[in-house]
């Protein structure tokens, strides 16, 4: 059984993380429970996530409103995306590599590679391995599907850069973490297993949304 950020899972982890991280816990009362919620919206949250790899939020908004009018104003179902011209999905801004990402996308979808039916049932390792399967999509944007879509509690982002520079700020480390020191700090600080939401809380305390990497 896989556990998601609710209400009551919320309260549960702050006071967990309140215990036993000294660092966290100040950030915790100053910022109130953990604000993610999960959806069942994963296919277009993940051309959303493609769409704006590398851009602002505002951008990536922009041609995301520019994509969608192309299929009036509706978000298009898989098929749809496969059928459209690629000079037309181009001309709404995304890239040459975006166009053919989507269009991968869309085709895990329809031939069962990806299955949105039973994927509440699979573990993290599962869903990672499936999603980055698809060309443009890498650990970091599965560990923020996870996290962002699915409310996955025990997700730790390694690869964003927001919750590096936090951890490092927050920890008083001299340099920005490698992935696998910052699997030993959430161990020592009994992040497990509420990563996800202790990620959260750094990206507060950094005042940063979640950072970018490439996919």
């Amino acid at each position: 059984m896989h556990f998601v950020i609710s209400d009551a899972q919320a309260r549960i982890a702050a006071a967990h993380l309140s215990r036993h991280d000294t660092c966290l816990a100040p950030v915790i009362r100053q910022t109130g429970p953990c604000t993610i919620r999960p959806h069942t919206d994963y296919y277009h949250e993940l051309v959303r996530s493609i769409i704006g790899q590398q851009l602002s939020v505002k951008a990536a908004a922009t041609i995301t409103d520019r994509f969608t009018a192309i299929f009036a104003g509706a978000f298009p179902a898989p098929q749809a995306i496969i059928n459209c011209p690629d000079d037309t999905l181009r001309a709404a801004g995304l890239s040459r590599s975006k166009v053919a990402y989507v269009k991968d996308l869309a085709r895990h979808v329809l031939d069962g590679r990806i299955d949105f039916a039973d994927i509440e049932h699979r573990s993290n390792e599962q869903i990672i391995i499936e999603l980055t399967a698809v060309k443009g999509i890498g650990e970091w944007t599965a560990h923020m599907f996870l996290m962002w879509a699915m409310g996955r509690l025990d997700v730790l982002p390694t690869g964003d850069l927001g919750v590096r520079m936090g951890m490092q700020k927050l920890y008083g480390l001299p340099t920005i973490p490698a992935p696998a020191e910052m699997i030993v700090i959430a161990e020592q600080h009994h992040w497990h297993p509420f990563e996800s939401v202790a990620s959260w809380y750094v990206w507060q305390y950094l005042d940063n949304a979640p950072g970018t990497p490439r996919t």
